[in-house]
C-alpha cells in the first residue's frame, strides 16, 4: 500500500508542466527584482509568463513538424515490415531489451520523432507477442529501453542547438557567426560520446533485465493485439511526384552548400519527401499523418505552457541568475561541463532544446569567449545536458506512452539509471575533449 501511494504521488507531464509554472513564478518572484517598477511586479510576472506563451510558436512548428512526419514514416509498410523483421529474432525479454535500445538510438541520432515513435511501436509489437506467445517480459523495462534514444537527440542529425547555430541569421550570428555541424553533431568528441551510449546504454538495460529476472508483467497486462495501419497496395503518383520534387530540392541544397546546408527546415523536408516517397497514396499518407497528430496532442498542449515557464525565466532574468551562478565558478576546463549541469537542470522547466538554447545560449556563449573556450564544445555541452534529464523529464515520453499504455512512473526507475550512466559517460568526455 504505502509502495502504490508512492507512486501515485509522481505527476503526470500535463500536471508537472503546471505545477512547474508555479514553482518557477515563485522562484522569480524572491531571486529577481523588477525591471522598471512601472507595474505592480507579481503582475509583471505574469505578462512575462504570458508573453513567453507566443515566443516560440514557429519554433514549436518546426518541433511538431519533426515529431510528426518521424511518426508518419515510422509507419511506412517500410518501416512496418522492419519490425516484423525484428519479432522475428526476438528469442526473449532480454534479446527484445537489447535489440529496441539499439533500434532506439540509432534512429533517435537520425531523428528523434523517428526513433520515439518507431521505438514505442516496436516495443507495443513485442509486448503484442509475446501477449500471443506467453513469452515472459518486463513491459515497463522495454518501454524505457524504447524511450532511451532521448539522450542521443540532441547530439544527432535533428539536435536543435547544433542545427540553429548553422542557419545563416541564427539569432547569435553577430556573435559567435554560423557553426557548421561539422564542427558539432560530426565533431570526434560527438562521435566518441555517441559510440559510447550505443555500447554502454545497451549494457545497462542488459544488467537491469539480469538484476530482477523474475519481474515480469502479466500476460493480462500487456496490450492485445492492434495494427497500426493497414497498407494500400493501390499506387497513385501525385503524393510521389511532390516527394521527388522535394527529395530533388534537398538534394540540390546539398550540393549548393555542403553539410552545413543541414538544418531543422531541411530536415523536415526530407522527412516530408520520405513520406511521401514511401506511402501508395496521399490518403494512406493523411491516415498516418492524422494518427501521428493524435498520438502528439500531449505535446502539442503543453508547449505553450513550457514557453510561458521559459518566458518567465528570460525576461524576469532568473536562467540568467541561475546560470551565471554556475559560470562564475567555472574555469575554461570546466565550463563546458557546468554549462553541462546547468542545462540538465534548466531542462526541467524547458524541456525544449531550442527553447533551451534561446534562454541558456547567449549566456554561455558569452562565457566562453571570455573564458577562450571552444564554443562549439560549449554548445554541445549544453546539447548533452538537456538530452540527459529527458530520461526524467516525460514531456517528450507522452507519444510513447500513449502508443504502449504505460504509465511514466514505471518507466522512470530504469530510465533514471540510465540518466546515470549517461551522465558519468557525458563529463568524461567533456574533460577528455
Amino acid at each position: 500500500m504505502a509502495s502504490k501511494s508512492t507512486k501515485s504521488l509522481i505527476p503526470t507531464p500535463l500536471v508537472l508542466a503546471i505545477i512547474l509554472s508555479f514553482v518557477v513564478y515563485f522562484l522569480a518572484l524572491v531571486f529577481t527584482t523588477p525591471v522598471d517598477g512601472k507595474v505592480w511586479y507579481p503582475l509583471e510576472l505574469l505578462n512575462f509568463y504570458q508573453k513567453g506563451f507566443w515566443d516560440l510558436l514557429a519554433f514549436a512548428m518546426q518541433m511538431m513538424l519533426i515529431l510528426v512526419l518521424g511518426n508518419v514514416l515510422a509507419l511506412t509498410p517500410v518501416f512496418q515490415r522492419l519490425i516484423k523483421l525484428i519479432l522475428s529474432r526476438v528469442r526473449s525479454g532480454t534479446s527484445a531489451v537489447l535489440l529496441t535500445a539499439v533500434f532506439s538510438l540509432l534512429l533517435a541520432y537520425f531523428n528523434w520523432g523517428l526513433g520515439l515513435i518507431f521505438s514505442a511501436l516496436l516495443a507495443r509489437s513485442i509486448a503484442e507477442n509475446a501477449r500471443l506467445n506467453s513469452m515472459k517480459l518486463n513491459y515497463p523495462l522495454l518501454v524505457a529501453a524504447a524511450y532511451s534514444g532521448l539522450m542521443v537527440w540532441h547530439g544527432g542529425l535533428s539536435g536543435s542547438a547544433p542545427l540553429k547555430v548553422a542557419e545563416t541569421n541564427h539569432f547569435l550570428s553577430d556573435k559567435i557567426g554560423l557553426i557548421p555541424v561539422s564542427e558539432t553533431i560530426f565533431s570526434s568528441m560527438n562521435i566518441t560520446l555517441f559510440a559510447l551510449f550505443l555500447s554502454f546504454i545497451p549494457i545497462t538495460f542488459f544488467v537491469l533485465s539480469k538484476l530482477k529476472p523474475k519481474c515480469f508483467t502479466a500476460e493480462a497486462d500487456l496490450p492485445e493485439t492492434a495494427k497500426v495501419l493497414q497498407a494500400q497496395p493501390k499506387r497513385q503518383y501525385l503524393g510521389f511526384s511532390l516527394g521527388m520534387v522535394l527529395a530533388f530540392l534537398a538534394v540540390y541544397q546539398f550540393y549548393l552548400n555542403g553539410l552545413p546546408a543541414l538544418n531543422i527546415n531541411l530536415i523536415n523536408l526530407i522527412l516530408l519527401a520520405s513520406g511521401l516517397l514511401l506511402y501508395a497514396n496521399v490518403e494512406e499518407f493523411m491516415k498516418a499523418v492524422n494518427s501521428a497528430i493524435s498520438s502528439s496532442s500531449g505535446i502539442m498542449i503543453q508547449f505553450p505552457i513550457y514557453a510561458g515557464i521559459m518566458g518567465l525565466m528570460n525576461y524576469s532574468g532568473l536562467a540568467v541568475i541561475f546560470t551565471q551562478s554556475l559560470i562564475s565558478v567555472s574555469s575554461p576546463e570546466t565550463l563546458p561541463v557546468f554549462g553541462f549541469f546547468s542545462a540538465a537542470v534548466v531542462n526541467f522547466f524547458v524541456p525544449s532544446g531550442g527553447g533551451q538554447w534561446a534562454v541558456q545560449g547567449p549566456i554561455l556563449v558569452d562565457a566562453a569567449q571570455q573564458l577562450g573556450v571552444s564554443v562549439p564544445k560549449t554548445i554541445m555541452g549544453l546539447a548533452y545536458g538537456d538530452q540527459l534529464t529527458n530520461m526524467i523529464q516525460p514531456f517528450w515520453a507522452i507519444p510513447l506512452l500513449s502508443i504502449t499504455g504505460v504509465k511514466a512512473k514505471k518507466i522512470l526507475p530504469y530510465t533514471f539509471v540510465v540518466m546515470l550512466v549517461g551522465g558519468i559517460a557525458s563529463v568524461v568526455v567533456l574533460y577528455l575533449f
